[in-house]
């Protein structure tokens, strides 16, 4: 018995040894990135690399010189198209999961079946068709052009259809008995039930189009409308010397993932060990 506990107990140590190298490994990029926006201009390119820098080594400058440069409104455009794509796509999914899993028309296995095809097409092959739509409706290089596609996402629909599946019908037939309309159905009954899959979705959806490059690089043109990736790649390319701005600039785009990511963490957690395994 006590053998039994000794072996787990070094079974636990490793696995905690090893968990905490894995994310040293992952942190390690983040940590090189906040250390060098703050070094002095002399240092960063320095051999041997400066790990730590000390408070003479230190400088603000390269923040500076960022916000001297749109780089405000370049976050404030990267965090309205995130948020609005989020709140969207959260919306449209949990009501379109909702009706694909617990409503009865016809053709609903048809159309649940297109959006799992959906799920199988790169983003690329319908960008030309994308394009011109955005163009047509006149929103090309506004950040609506890349709001606008990620509201119908096909995972999103996916992920909430299998969480509303959880949802017990005897509840909607006493809300329907009690005189409950689909609506006070919906957001009293159904919404507080999916909740940790929205959570998900909303972590999801948040880095999805935060990371989106692509789709951001086709559709906004004019410096007024970039975001954050599209502002820090012109930096690169004007400045390819200036490390300490570009660092800079990669520090100040990681700070909404980081917040949306401990604000939503308990959903995100709840949310792929429930419903999403289901089905």
């Amino acid at each position: 018995m006590n053998r039994s506990v000794k072996k787990l107990s070094a079974y636990k140590v490793l696995c905690i040894i090893i968990l905490i190298a894995v994310a040293l490994f992952f942190i390690f990029p983040l940590y090189w990135i906040i250390t060098g926006s703050v070094k002095d201009p002399k240092i960063i390119n320095s051999n041997p690399p400066v790990w730590y820098p000390l408070a003479a080594q230190r400088t603000t400058l390269h923040y500076q010189k960022l916000f001297q440069k749109p780089a405000g409104l370049w976050m404030l455009n990267t965090v309205f198209m995130c948020v609005m794509s989020m709140g969207l796509t959260c919306l449209t999914a949990t009501m379109s999961g909702y009706a694909l899993a617990k409503k009865r028309f016809a053709g609903r296995t048809v159309i649940f079946g297109i959006f799992v095809a959906a799920m199988a097409l790169p983003k690329q092959v319908i960008l030309i068709p994308l394009l011109k739509q955005m163009a047509w409706l006149r929103l090309h290089n506004t950040l609506w052009a890349v709001i606008f596609p990620t509201v119908a996402w096909p995972f999103g629909v996916f992920l909430m259809k299998q969480f509303s599946e959880n949802v017990p019908n005897e509840m909607l037939e006493a809300a329907k008995i009690d005189g409950a309309g689909e609506t006070r159905t919906f957001t009293q009954i159904v919404f507080p039930l999916v909740k940790p899959g929205v959570g998900a979705l909303a972590i999801f959806t948040f880095i999805s189009v935060w990371n989106d490059y692509f789709m951001q690089l086709i559709m906004l043109n004019d410096t007024n409308v970039l975001t954050i990736s599209l502002g820090i790649a012109k930096l690169q390319s004007e400045l390819s010397t200036d490390f300490g701005l570009i660092m800079a600039g990669a520090a100040l785009g990681s700070v909404p993932i980081i917040l949306i990511f401990l604000m939503f963490q308990k959903y995100f957690t709840r949310g792929i060990t429930m419903g999403a395994v289901k089905g």
